[in-house]
């Protein structure tokens, strides 16, 4: 098992204040020790706020070779993880939280991740999150564990342990306490279906220049650019996605 904690961290738990508790089940743990130790998931851990744990799967193999995996039933290409040590890793951790436990396995054909379900994930004591690899999961796992699949889009990745880090990281700041709550209410997919342009000093760089009415004051005026710039990317990226959505498989990018 690795733990992503400080001493700061182990203060608050030892104070019963440890907050949202992360157990993540991959076969690849140093995946995840770069991205968990810098910026709002580092803060997180260190205020007690997020627990993050991670085991490898490989623990919970019996045999000399550590396997997780077998051929597939009915025949195809690759090989499936196996049930046995996917569900004795999560019941061994979890224990008698298993119950109360959201269980996730990644999975490019579960539900579409959202903000409203990270929203959703936030209010939770304890979440499991189980990283695929290969051709899948033996469906037992995800039967016996009562799990959900969830995927963070329409695409396919060599495992779950990016995915995982996805979640981790939109619910983690949505957790009360780890970032400013009015960060939170101006963001995308929120409030507004697209966040306005943001801009920043200096007032020009290369030939272009913020928005007037950005520096005017006018806080009226100011509401409604940024109604309509949310309004207008909005718009770009429609168009964009409808492009893409339109070729054909095996059209090539022009330019």
């Amino acid at each position: 098992m690795q733990s992503i904690t400080t001493s700061e961290n182990s203060r608050h738990q030892a104070e019963g204040n440890a907050g949202l508790r992360f157990d993540i089940f991959s076969l690849f743990p140093g995946m995840f020790a770069g991205p968990f130790a810098e910026s709002i998931v580092r803060k997180a851990v260190d205020a007690g706020r997020v627990q993050i744990q991670i085991h490898n799967l490989r623990d919970w193999t019996h045999d000399r070779h550590r396997t997780v995996d077998d051929r597939p039933y009915g025949g195809g290409a690759g090989m499936v993880m196996m049930a046995p040590p996917i569900v004795e890793a999560v019941e061994s951790v979890l224990g008698t939280d298993l119950a109360a436990t959201r269980v996730l396995v990644m999975s490019p054909g579960g539900i579409r991740f959202s903000h409203q379900i990270a929203q959703d994930m936030a209010r939770h004591r304890r979440i499991a999150i189980v990283c695929g690899h290969y051709e899948g999961i033996d469906q037992r796992a995800i039967d016996i564990l009562e799990a959900e699949e969830v995927s963070i889009g329409n695409y396919v990745l060599t495992g779950g342990e990016l995915p995982a880090m996805v979640i981790v990281d939109a619910v983690t700041r949505l957790v009360p306490g780890v970032i400013n709550p009015s960060s939170i209410v101006e963001e995308s997919h929120v409030h507004a279906p697209v966040e306005h342009a943001q801009y920043t000093r200096p007032v020009s760089f290369r030939g272009l220049d913020v928005p007037d009415v950005l520096i005017s004051g006018h806080h009226g005026q100011i509401a409604e650019w940024r109604k309509g710039s949310s309004q207008q990317k909005e718009l770009l990226r429609d168009r964009a996605e409808q492009k893409i959505n339109s070729r054909q498989p095996d059209d090539s990018p022009a330019g």
